[in-house]
């Protein structure tokens, strides 16, 4: 794929993951085409073996188009493919660990807010239910929106289980929003992004899930602004930042990194690591259920495979670094519960 050719995907704006792609490559100046609506076969596009989204169509090592997903692996794929293109990912390979630890939590504990808000309460099930097909069928009688509503909704409502959002987890995720919300802001009164003056792929990870949490759905978005505008501002800045000047200088020095993420890591201590940690034993075990206690209250949810493979690739991401930087990431870990996932 060359430089010039337009990077074909497609997705929705419902989509925190689409979202995510979407602002990765408005900032890396990269030229795509956004297909919206309609199914693979429509296009004349071969289908994904998961249907997720969003979904990129790159030509694979014999150079025939594939449907490729998972944002993450993606990122760093067109890393590569792009190298003349302005980078998101640090070239300091413990800068890189942090960003890549924080890109997961943004990927798999807010978007259990994400999910949990959008289809627990019952003005943001209707919202949802109102908006969400139109993105699609934009031109569709409202008989077929109707009833595209009253299934995407009951299909959404059954799944909430797969992410852990249930009566007895809301408390914990409701309150681990709120307090990310206050971090986040703290954050940004003394950096615009979270690890210094350019955005890294965990920027982009965060922002996609709060183009829905703080701008979309109306609970979460009332929560937003109240407790944290500024993290509402930060979602449509970032949303196009193919105007802002970066330089190599703009990543956090390493003695930073401990005064400016522990807050942050503390609160991953507190709820996303002893979740993937559990999910993580479950599966180990055999186990189709996980049960773990966070900030003392209960958590249960459905063993989630994908989840034990990002734990298993974190444990990779800290293994290939080398002594030196083992010891400064510890460091910088210490005290906030992450450490127990290298362990």
């Amino acid at each position: 794929m060359t430089g010039n050719t337009p990077i074909l995907f497609k997705g929705s704006p419902g989509s925190p993951y689409t979202r995510k792609m979407l602002a990765l490559l408005r900032y890396r100046q990269l030229p795509y085409r956004l297909l919206i609506g309609g199914h693979d076969q429509d296009f004349g596009l071969p289908k994904p073996k998961v249907a997720l989204l969003p979904t990129f169509y790159l030509p694979d090592a014999r150079g025939e188009i594939e449907a490729v997903v998972d944002s993450t692996p993606l990122i760093r794929r067109i890393e590569q493919d792009h190298p003349n293109a302005r980078g998101a990912l640090p070239d300091d390979p413990l800068i890189a660990f942090f960003d890549t630890l924080l890109e997961d939590y943004g990927d798999e504990w807010l978007t259990k807010a994400m999910f949990h808000y959008r289809w627990h309460y019952a003005a943001d099930i209707e919202n949802a239910g109102r908006i969400l097909p139109r993105w699609s069928l934009l031109s569709a009688p409202e008989e077929e929106i109707d009833k595209r509503k009253a299934y995407f909704t009951r299909r959404q409502i059954d799944r909430l289980y797969v992410v852990g959002s249930n009566e007895i987890t809301t408390p914990v995720i409701e309150s681990s929003y709120r307090r990310f919300l206050e971090i986040m802001d703290a954050h940004l009164q003394r950096f615009p992004f979270l690890l210094g003056r350019r955005p890294g792929s965990a920027d982009f990870a965060v922002y996609g899930q709060l183009t829905q949490l703080a701008l979309f759905d109306p609970t979460p978005r009332a929560l937003t602004l109240d407790v944290a505008p500024r993290v509402y501002a930060w979602v449509d800045v970032v949303d196009d930042l193919s105007g802002l000047e970066v330089d190599d200088s703009g990543w956090l020095a390493r003695d930073q990194l401990a005064d400016a993420l522990r807050p942050l890591l503390r609160e991953l201590g507190r709820t996303y690591v002893p979740v993937m940690l559990a999910n993580a034993r479950a599966l180990n075990a055999g186990e189709k259920e996980v049960h773990c206690e966070v900030e003392g209250q209960v958590w249960q949810q459905q063993a989630f495979p994908y989840q034990g493979r990002c734990v298993a690739e974190l444990r990779t991401a800290y293994a290939r670094l080398d002594e030196y930087d083992r010891k400064a990431a510890d460091a910088v870990l210490d005290g906030t519960g992450c450490s127990e996932l290298f362990r």
